[in-house]
């Protein structure tokens, strides 16, 4: 049976993404080598174009549909960097964009959906189905659905970030990757696999929402209630059914960080790496810090975004 995402798709988004999306620098710290016991490059999705890793596989998946489809629109659902990333491709792509986003996203991600020129719906994420009301919403306009990860051209464009890490770094022993829908940890571990068979694939969830580690553990897809944690981007209740798929046969394990050890490292970023990164971002740098995942070697990390408020930030980092 043919792998839904190959290395070859991945290679494809990448020559696509080319001269439109950031390659996003990789930085070195040796204080944070001395505390980890091991090498690490750190590939700053934070500073890609939207200000995170979506832009990738939203820009991948809207550049394939036809003129006739850019000319009525595209729809998204997403708990906001994915809105921001469909809205700007769609503005790229000189078609327009409707955004189902939550009522609970931060202001921030909002303000920045809205200023890529896309219309903003939102629904309660506790009571609401955003799949369903996403897709009844597409269907009555006539419009595309780009899902934030159950898409192959969305995950064969996330696993670019991990393409690039790969490629300007010598041989990695570890890929660490944040995980919520498991777009970004998909793409990334078949990108990890075939570029480099030995490596370790991990990934990261907050504690408070572990729905990837316990399918993983049982083989099969598990729902949990919607997680409650600063790491918004983060907060899915059940695995993709596609990104899952591919997970279970390429992930070899997940750690858990607690909202705690997510600040610590927002605040070691901030104050040794001069990085803003938002919680979701910094769960694979809290997996690290904490000790909550064996190091040693060479290991490469993504931090996945950075988009938070000034305020919100400076409440997290001061906590």
């Amino acid at each position: 049976m043919t792998a839904p995402v190959t290395i070859d798709d991945i290679r494809d988004a990448a020559a696509r993404l080319a001269g439109v999306a950031h390659r996003t620098p990789v930085v070195r710290s040796r204080t944070l080598d001395d505390l980890v016991g091991a090498e690490v490059f750190i590939k700053c999705e934070n500073l890609q174009r939207v200000g995170a890793f979506k832009f990738r596989g939203a820009y991948n998946a809207a550049s394939r549909l036809s003129p006739e489809q850019l000319a009525k629109g595209i729809a998204a659902y997403s708990s906001g960097n994915h809105a921001q990333a469909v809205a700007l491709a769609a503005r790229e792509l000189g078609s327009s964009a409707v955004i189902l986003i939550p009522e609970d996203t931060p202001q921030s991600k909002k303000d920045a959906t809205a200023g890529y020129g896309a219309e903003i719906v939102t629904y309660d994420r506790y009571t609401g189905d955003r799949v369903a009301i996403g897709e009844a919403l597409a269907a009555d306009r006539g419009l595309a659905l780009i899902p934030p990860y159950e898409h192959p051209h969305v995950i064969a464009g996330q696993g670019t970030a991990a393409l690039e890490l790969l490629e300007d770094t010598d041989s990695l022993d570890t890929l660490v990757v944040p995980v919520g829908g498991g777009g970004l940890i998909a793409g990334s571990s078949t990108a990890a696999k075939a570029l480099r068979p030995g490596i370790r694939v991990v990934g990261v969830e907050p504690a408070e929402g572990d729905d990837t580690k316990r399918s993983l553990d049982a083989d099969e897809r598990v729902s949990i209630p919607v997680p409650r944690t600063i790491a918004d981007g983060q907060a899915a209740s059940i695995p993709g059914e596609l990104t899952f798929s591919i997970n279970r046969k390429l992930v070899d394990d997940i750690a858990l960080v607690s909202d705690d050890q997510v600040r610590d490292a927002m605040r070691f970023a901030f104050e040794r790496l001069k990085l803003v990164i938002e919680p979701s971002g910094a769960t694979g740098l809290a997996a690290l810090l904490s000790g909550q995942m064996p190091a040693s070697g060479r290991i490469g990390v993504i931090i996945s975004g950075g988009n938070v408020s000034p305020e919100r930030f400076a409440e997290l980092i001061a906590h």
